[in-house]
Protein backbone atom coordinates (compact mmCIF):
# COMPACT_ATOMS: atom_id res chain seq x y z
CA UNK A 1 0.00 0.00 0.00
CA UNK A 2 1.62 3.49 -1.29
CA UNK A 3 2.39 5.83 1.54
CA UNK A 4 -0.75 8.81 1.92
CA UNK A 5 -0.09 12.27 0.95
CA UNK A 6 -2.53 13.38 2.34
CA UNK A 7 -1.24 14.48 5.97
CA UNK A 8 -4.18 17.14 6.64
CA UNK A 9 -4.29 20.18 9.02
CA UNK A 10 -2.12 19.91 12.41
CA UNK A 11 -5.08 19.94 15.48
CA UNK A 12 -3.98 22.28 18.38
CA UNK A 13 -3.80 21.07 21.43
CA UNK A 14 -6.73 22.19 22.30
CA UNK A 15 -8.75 21.12 19.73
CA UNK A 16 -7.06 17.80 20.33
CA UNK A 17 -8.97 17.63 24.34
CA UNK A 18 -11.97 19.30 23.30
CA UNK A 19 -15.12 17.94 24.45
CA UNK A 20 -17.52 20.38 23.15
CA UNK A 21 -20.79 18.54 22.24
CA UNK A 22 -19.93 15.69 23.20
CA UNK A 23 -21.45 13.49 26.09
CA UNK A 24 -19.81 10.45 28.37
CA UNK A 25 -21.13 8.12 30.72
CA UNK A 26 -18.83 7.36 33.94
CA UNK A 27 -19.69 4.33 35.99
CA UNK A 28 -18.14 4.68 39.48
CA UNK A 29 -18.30 7.87 38.78
CA UNK A 30 -18.89 9.42 42.06
CA UNK A 31 -15.92 8.75 43.93
CA UNK A 32 -11.94 8.40 43.12
CA UNK A 33 -10.75 8.44 40.07
CA UNK A 34 -14.30 7.69 38.36
CA UNK A 35 -15.45 11.28 40.29
CA UNK A 36 -12.19 13.14 38.93
CA UNK A 37 -12.34 11.60 35.14
CA UNK A 38 -15.85 12.73 34.99
CA UNK A 39 -14.91 16.26 36.08
CA UNK A 40 -11.81 16.71 33.80
CA UNK A 41 -14.19 14.96 30.96
CA UNK A 42 -16.91 18.08 31.90
CA UNK A 43 -14.36 20.68 32.66
CA UNK A 44 -13.00 19.63 28.48
CA UNK A 45 -16.60 20.48 27.13
CA UNK A 46 -18.48 17.38 27.63
CA UNK A 47 -21.94 16.65 29.12
CA UNK A 48 -21.19 13.79 31.89
CA UNK A 49 -23.78 11.16 32.98
CA UNK A 50 -22.48 10.35 36.73
CA UNK A 51 -23.61 6.65 37.29
CA UNK A 52 -22.77 4.69 40.75
CA UNK A 53 -25.57 2.66 43.07
CA UNK A 54 -25.95 5.78 45.37
CA UNK A 55 -28.45 9.01 44.07
CA UNK A 56 -27.18 11.39 46.63
CA UNK A 57 -23.46 10.59 45.49
CA UNK A 58 -23.88 10.94 42.27
CA UNK A 59 -26.12 14.66 42.43
CA UNK A 60 -22.84 15.70 44.49
CA UNK A 61 -20.09 15.03 41.88
CA UNK A 62 -23.11 16.63 39.49
CA UNK A 63 -23.11 19.94 41.38
CA UNK A 64 -19.25 19.73 41.05
CA UNK A 65 -19.53 19.53 37.36
CA UNK A 66 -22.14 22.57 37.39
CA UNK A 67 -19.96 24.53 39.59
CA UNK A 68 -17.63 24.57 37.30
CA UNK A 69 -19.77 25.20 34.75
CA UNK A 70 -20.58 21.77 33.30
CA UNK A 71 -23.68 19.87 32.40
CA UNK A 72 -23.94 16.82 34.39
CA UNK A 73 -26.74 13.77 34.70
CA UNK A 74 -27.42 11.93 37.86
CA UNK A 75 -28.55 8.04 37.00
CA UNK A 76 -27.56 5.66 39.83
CA UNK A 77 -27.68 2.00 38.65
CA UNK A 78 -25.42 -0.93 40.40
CA UNK A 79 -23.08 -2.50 37.86
CA UNK A 80 -24.02 -6.14 39.52
CA UNK A 81 -27.93 -6.13 37.65
CA UNK A 82 -28.64 -6.08 34.44
CA UNK A 83 -32.19 -4.66 34.39
CA UNK A 84 -30.52 -1.34 36.13
CA UNK A 85 -27.80 -1.38 33.38
CA UNK A 86 -30.93 -1.56 30.63
CA UNK A 87 -32.28 1.67 32.09
CA UNK A 88 -29.13 3.56 32.60
CA UNK A 89 -28.37 3.36 28.72
CA UNK A 90 -32.11 4.24 27.97
CA UNK A 91 -31.75 6.96 30.10
CA UNK A 92 -28.55 8.82 29.43
CA UNK A 93 -29.43 8.48 25.44
CA UNK A 94 -32.39 9.85 26.00
CA UNK A 95 -31.00 13.04 28.40
CA UNK A 96 -28.27 12.88 25.95
CA UNK A 97 -29.10 12.17 22.66
CA UNK A 98 -25.86 10.11 22.47
CA UNK A 99 -23.17 8.87 24.36
CA UNK A 100 -19.95 9.46 22.38
CA UNK A 101 -17.44 7.65 25.25
CA UNK A 102 -18.36 5.19 27.81
CA UNK A 103 -15.95 4.60 30.89
CA UNK A 104 -16.52 0.97 32.54
CA UNK A 105 -14.88 2.24 35.91
CA UNK A 106 -17.20 0.59 38.16
CA UNK A 107 -15.63 -1.61 40.87
CA UNK A 108 -15.60 -3.54 44.17
CA UNK A 109 -11.90 -4.39 45.31
CA UNK A 110 -12.86 -6.46 47.84
CA UNK A 111 -10.26 -9.78 48.42
CA UNK A 112 -9.60 -12.81 50.25
CA UNK A 113 -7.15 -15.71 50.24
CA UNK A 114 -8.61 -18.49 47.67
CA UNK A 115 -8.91 -20.81 50.06
CA UNK A 116 -11.21 -18.05 51.80
CA UNK A 117 -12.88 -17.14 48.66
CA UNK A 118 -16.60 -18.32 48.68
CA UNK A 119 -18.95 -18.54 45.63
CA UNK A 120 -21.01 -15.24 47.14
CA UNK A 121 -17.73 -13.03 47.27
CA UNK A 122 -16.73 -14.57 43.73
CA UNK A 123 -20.18 -13.50 42.23
CA UNK A 124 -20.06 -10.20 43.97
CA UNK A 125 -16.31 -9.50 42.54
CA UNK A 126 -16.87 -10.67 39.06
CA UNK A 127 -20.48 -9.40 38.28
CA UNK A 128 -19.33 -6.26 38.69
CA UNK A 129 -16.00 -5.88 37.50
CA UNK A 130 -15.78 -8.00 34.13
CA UNK A 131 -19.59 -8.92 34.05
CA UNK A 132 -20.90 -5.42 34.13
CA UNK A 133 -18.26 -3.57 32.21
CA UNK A 134 -19.39 -6.56 29.46
CA UNK A 135 -23.08 -6.07 29.28
CA UNK A 136 -22.77 -2.13 29.66
CA UNK A 137 -20.54 -1.43 26.56
CA UNK A 138 -22.40 -4.58 24.80
CA UNK A 139 -25.92 -2.57 24.50
CA UNK A 140 -24.21 0.76 24.35
CA UNK A 141 -21.76 -0.30 21.15
CA UNK A 142 -25.01 -1.17 18.34
CA UNK A 143 -26.17 2.66 19.49
CA UNK A 144 -22.91 4.28 19.41
CA UNK A 145 -22.33 2.17 15.93
CA UNK A 146 -25.92 3.82 14.31
CA UNK A 147 -24.51 7.20 15.54
CA UNK A 148 -21.17 7.27 13.69
CA UNK A 149 -18.86 5.81 16.01
CA UNK A 150 -17.72 6.18 19.61
CA UNK A 151 -14.76 5.14 22.32
CA UNK A 152 -14.97 2.78 25.42
CA UNK A 153 -12.86 2.53 27.87
CA UNK A 154 -12.46 -0.37 30.07
CA UNK A 155 -10.92 0.36 33.38
CA UNK A 156 -8.71 -2.89 34.06
CA UNK A 157 -6.00 -1.68 37.04
CA UNK A 158 -2.50 -2.96 36.83
CA UNK A 159 -3.87 -5.85 38.90
CA UNK A 160 -5.25 -7.33 35.54
CA UNK A 161 -1.52 -7.44 34.57
CA UNK A 162 0.35 -8.49 37.22
CA UNK A 163 -2.02 -10.02 39.66
CA UNK A 164 -1.25 -10.12 43.80
CA UNK A 165 -1.58 -12.18 46.65
CA UNK A 166 -5.33 -11.20 48.40
CA UNK A 167 -6.83 -10.13 45.76
CA UNK A 168 -6.81 -13.09 43.04
CA UNK A 169 -10.24 -12.95 42.27
CA UNK A 170 -10.19 -9.30 41.57
CA UNK A 171 -7.16 -9.46 39.07
CA UNK A 172 -8.65 -12.25 37.73
CA UNK A 173 -11.79 -10.42 37.08
CA UNK A 174 -10.14 -7.57 35.47
CA UNK A 175 -7.17 -9.50 33.23
CA UNK A 176 -10.79 -11.19 31.90
CA UNK A 177 -11.76 -7.84 30.94
CA UNK A 178 -8.33 -6.63 29.43
CA UNK A 179 -9.14 -10.00 27.35
CA UNK A 180 -13.08 -8.59 26.51
CA UNK A 181 -11.35 -5.38 25.62
CA UNK A 182 -9.08 -7.02 23.19
CA UNK A 183 -12.07 -9.04 21.01
CA UNK A 184 -14.63 -5.72 21.71
CA UNK A 185 -11.56 -3.39 19.79
CA UNK A 186 -11.65 -5.97 16.77
CA UNK A 187 -15.85 -6.79 16.91
CA UNK A 188 -16.10 -3.08 17.06
CA UNK A 189 -13.79 -1.73 14.47
CA UNK A 190 -15.74 -1.49 11.66
CA UNK A 191 -18.59 0.02 13.73
CA UNK A 192 -15.79 2.89 14.51
CA UNK A 193 -16.12 2.05 17.87
CA UNK A 194 -12.87 2.23 19.48
CA UNK A 195 -12.10 0.20 22.65
CA UNK A 196 -9.48 0.10 24.59
CA UNK A 197 -8.14 -0.42 28.28
CA UNK A 198 -6.63 1.58 30.81
CA UNK A 199 -4.70 -0.24 33.72
CA UNK A 200 -4.16 2.45 36.78
CA UNK A 201 -1.43 1.46 39.95
CA UNK A 202 -1.92 3.02 43.22
CA UNK A 203 -3.87 6.02 43.03
CA UNK A 204 -5.31 8.20 46.69
CA UNK A 205 -8.93 6.64 46.13
CA UNK A 206 -11.66 5.22 49.10
CA UNK A 207 -10.20 1.80 48.10
CA UNK A 208 -6.84 2.50 49.43
CA UNK A 209 -7.78 4.13 51.99
CA UNK A 210 -9.95 1.67 53.23
CA UNK A 211 -6.89 -0.99 52.45
CA UNK A 212 -4.99 0.64 54.87
CA UNK A 213 -7.09 0.89 57.73
CA UNK A 214 -7.55 -3.08 57.18
CA UNK A 215 -3.76 -3.08 57.09
CA UNK A 216 -1.81 -0.16 58.24
CA UNK A 217 1.09 0.78 56.26
CA UNK A 218 -0.60 -0.44 52.77
CA UNK A 219 -0.39 2.95 51.31
CA UNK A 220 3.56 3.52 52.16
CA UNK A 221 3.81 -0.31 50.99
CA UNK A 222 2.33 1.41 47.48
CA UNK A 223 4.83 3.83 47.17
CA UNK A 224 7.79 1.55 48.18
CA UNK A 225 6.85 -0.75 45.10
CA UNK A 226 6.79 1.83 42.38
CA UNK A 227 9.24 3.27 40.76
CA UNK A 228 8.42 7.25 41.43
CA UNK A 229 7.77 6.05 44.92
CA UNK A 230 4.29 7.51 45.71
CA UNK A 231 1.28 7.13 45.25
CA UNK A 232 -0.72 9.40 42.47
CA UNK A 233 -3.48 11.96 42.74
CA UNK A 234 -7.09 11.71 41.39
CA UNK A 235 -6.40 14.22 39.12
CA UNK A 236 -3.24 12.83 37.61
CA UNK A 237 -5.70 9.98 35.76
CA UNK A 238 -7.48 13.02 33.75
CA UNK A 239 -5.04 13.14 31.19
CA UNK A 240 -4.79 9.66 30.33
CA UNK A 241 -8.73 9.34 30.24
CA UNK A 242 -9.19 12.39 27.87
CA UNK A 243 -6.79 10.94 25.64
CA UNK A 244 -8.36 7.83 24.84
CA UNK A 245 -11.68 9.11 24.56
CA UNK A 246 -10.34 11.88 22.31
CA UNK A 247 -10.87 10.66 17.92
CA UNK A 248 -8.18 13.39 17.64
CA UNK A 249 -5.57 12.41 19.84
CA UNK A 250 -6.17 8.59 19.62
CA UNK A 251 -8.43 8.26 16.65
CA UNK A 252 -5.80 5.31 15.45
CA UNK A 253 -5.69 3.47 18.82
CA UNK A 254 -7.75 1.09 20.04
CA UNK A 255 -7.39 -2.57 21.92
CA UNK A 256 -4.58 -0.97 23.32
CA UNK A 257 -3.63 -1.16 27.21
CA UNK A 258 -2.50 2.31 29.00
CA UNK A 259 -0.57 1.75 32.01
CA UNK A 260 -0.72 4.83 34.71
CA UNK A 261 0.87 3.00 37.50
CA UNK A 262 3.92 4.74 38.08
CA UNK A 263 5.79 1.89 37.20
CA UNK A 264 4.61 -0.33 39.91
CA UNK A 265 7.12 -3.18 40.80
CA UNK A 266 9.80 -1.33 39.01
CA UNK A 267 11.36 0.06 42.44
CA UNK A 268 13.73 3.26 41.17
CA UNK A 269 17.35 3.05 42.27
CA UNK A 270 18.16 2.69 45.93
CA UNK A 271 14.36 2.53 46.59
Amino acid sequence: MPESTDHGRIPTPAELFDYSGRSVLVTGGSRGIGRNMALGFAVAGAQVVVSSRKADACMAVVREIEAAGGIGWAIPADAAIPKQLDQLVEEAWQRCGRIDVLVNNAGVGLGAPMEQTDLGLWEKIVNVNLRGPWYLAAKLAPKMRDAGGGAIINVISVGGLRPGPGVGIYCAAKAGLNALTQSMAVEWAPWKVRVNALAPGPYDTDMLRKAEQAMPGFMELSARSTAMQRVAVGSEIIGTALFLGSDAAAGYTTGSVVVSDGGFMAQAPGG
